[in-house]
């Protein structure tokens, strides 16, 4: 009967025992549980702010952008500024406009460069493709036909025509500064000298290098 009774006192201690086991056990599993998964977040934190980090420095830092890496071109910022200009001058469809080189900021403003001449040529295409009249007045009067080619254009002030060709002129300044250069486009009236309109872009450095624009003047 004694022993009876001690074997069933066991068994109620031991499942007592359990019962106290199983919430401690379920407990330390859950706090686990959540001690990984905050772990796991702060790391995901962390990388997000690491490659935030990373975009930032890379933004605040050109020489890191690899040209090869782009897609960009200077006719893109060209064909911008262009539209620029066109949303200014859709009242003035009846206009032929001469193009000029683009010149430096400087005390005389007849220095220009590749990209001066470069900016000219392209203006040209992106006025021309947006239904303006533009006139080129380096066309010589005559074809020059030599052993070497046969040539339409000229610098030789003679050779060109004397007649008046156009009724605005389209041309601008560069100002070269720490992240590019900064273009500055107008379109004028010949006559009245009035700005009908205007454009700027800055021309990231990595965009002309890619282009292998050189900025040394030319004479």
């Amino acid at each position: 009967m004694k022993q009876r009774i001690y074997l069933l006192s066991t068994l109620v201690l031991a499942l007592s025992g359990c019962q106290l086991l199983i919430p401690t056990k379920i407990y330390v599993e859950e706090e686990r549980t959540a001690h990984n998964q905050s772990s796991n977040a702060q790391t995901k934190q962390q990388l997000i702010e690491d490659e935030l980090a990373d975009e930032f420095s890379a933004l605040q830092n050109t020489r890191r952008f690899n040209p090869s890496q782009h897609h960009l071109r200077l006719a893109n910022y060209v064909e911008q500024m262009a539209l620029d200009l066109v949303d200014t001058m859709n009242s003035e469809q009846d206009i032929s406009i001469a193009v000029a080189s683009f010149v430096d900021f400087d005390n005389n403003l007849r220095t220009t460069n590749q990209l001066g001449n470069q900016l000219a040529e392209t203006f040209i295409h992106q006025l021309q493709k947006f239904g303006y009249g533009v006139v080129d007045f380096k066309t010589a009067n005559s074809v020059s036909v030599t052993s070497s080619g046969d040539f339409s254009f000229s610098r030789e002030v003679k050779a060109l025509t004397n007649q008046r060709i156009a009724s605005h002129i389209l041309s601008g300044t560069m100002i070269y500064r720490s992240m590019g250069v900064e273009v500055n486009a107008r379109v004028i009236d010949i006559d009245s000298k009035q700005v009908i309109a205007t454009s700027t872009k800055l021309l990231p450095h990595y965009v002309l290098q890619s282009a292998n624009i050189v900025l040394s003047s030319v004479n």
